[in-house]
């Protein structure tokens, strides 16, 4: 039986007295692929960035890899095993598409700084394994000829698997993408789609998506969760999202 990854226990927060997010959970598993849909404004992002660190649920718990993370910082919880995308693309521009790689590769690194300033073997044996794991990953996703190219010059589309492949340099148990096919077009979209499917085959990590093309998540996702006014309203297969009455009204109305 696969192993809880990630778990949120009745998390809420409150903003002002605004109930954002109120008594969400949700449990996702080695190897799972899991959507978080909902209307604009369902409270999605907030969700994620309270899985993440970004903020602290207001009540409720986070648990990643079985230890309780709810106030732990976004950084120490990379370390432990969460990596995440965001709506607006966050590269180094000027940066190469390598180094934007191996800039997250540091939380696996441990020479000191007297092997940095004196090049010292370590500091060659661990720079050398941080530039072959980064290409590893840059060929899965198909950008190695871009390796030299600076990060701003890349098409918009693969500037999004540049996003995905970053994240993936830090070895998380789980890969949270949120919309990863906003601003595509169908062609981005459908590329997208076959990388985050060889994403989980290849490194073998869950992924939660939040995404407002249905077509992605309803063509990926093995089971999905629907949140409106921050509140959940329905959890299934795609199938069962797709003709569940509520989800509907959510989305278009009475």
């Amino acid at each position: 039986m696969a192993n809880t990854v990630l778990k949120a226990n009745n998390i809420t927060i409150v903003f002002g007295g605004l109930k954002a997010v109120d008594n969400f959970s949700i449990e996702i598993k080695e190897g799972e692929l899991v959507g978080l849909i909902g209307p604009n404004g369902a409270g999605k992002t907030t969700v994620f960035n309270m899985l993440t660190g970004v903020y602290v649920p207001t009540s409720g718990t986070v648990e990643l890899c079985g230890k309780d993370v709810t106030k732990l910082s976004p950084h120490k919880r990379v370390e432990i095993g969460i990596a995440r995308t965001f709506q607006n693309i966050r590269l180094f521009k000027r940066m190469s598409v390598l180094e934007n790689v191996k800039v997250c590769s540091n939380i696996h690194m441990n020479y000191s700084m007297f092997d940095g300033i004196f090049k010292t073997k370590k500091y060659f044996e661990q720079e050398d394994r941080a530039t072959e794991e980064a290409m590893e990953i840059l060929k899965v996703l198909g950008l190695e000829e871009y390796v030299n190219e600076e990060a701003q010059n890349l098409p918009y589309g693969k500037q999004r698997k540049l996003e995905i492949a970053r994240a993936l340099a830090s070895h998380p148990a789980i890969l949270c993408l949120d919309e990863p096919a906003a601003g595509m077009n169908p062609i981005e979209t459908e590329e997208l789609m076959e990388t985050i499917k060889i994403v989980r085959e290849k490194f073998n990590t869950a992924i939660l998506l939040i995404e407002h093309d249905m077509k992605l998540v309803m063509g990926i996702c093995e089971w999905i969760k629907v949140i409106s006014f921050g509140k959940e309203i329905a959890t299934g297969t795609p199938v069962e999202i797709r003709n569940n009455k509520e989800v509907i009204t959510a989305y278009l109305g009475e």
